[in-house]
């Protein structure tokens, strides 16, 4: 049984900086897609992040490009989110997603099979 499960979520002024883990757990991982989704309040969810099996091909939200970093751990069971220059309009819980599928649509959170229960994360002006 896949589990994901985020952590490093809070409270933090804007300009400020955190940094998400998600621990992935239930199978090997070496092969699978994973990504970041966000859901501001009253929104929809949105894409934030997305990285491929290996490490090495990254893509992300125009509206987080250049202040966010996805990367994932050596063993490729745990993806991480660093959020630099934080902003208010960042503020939203933040999924983790992962799938074992050989094609994806990245954006699309359809094509992620499992989910995390999400980190808030709220960035006061």
């Amino acid at each position: 049984q896949v589990q994901l499960v985020e952590s490093g979520g809070g409270l933090v002024q804007a300009g400020g900086s955190l940094r998400l883990s998600c621990a992935a757990s239930g199978r090997t991982f070496s092969y699978s897609f994973m990504a970041w989704f966000r859901q501001p309040p009253g929104k929809e969810r949105e894409f934030v992040a997305y990285i491929n099996w290996s490490g090495d091909s990254t893509y992300y939200a125009e509206s987080v490009k250049g202040r966010f970093t996805i990367s994932r751990g050596n063993a490729k069971d745990t993806v991480y989110l660093q959020m630099n220059s934080l902003k208010p309009e960042d503020t939203a819980v933040y999924y983790c997603a992962t799938t074992f599928r050989t094609t994806i649509v990245v954006r699309n959170p359809t094509s992620f099979d499992y989910w995390g229960q999400g980190t808030q994360v709220t960035v006061s002006s």
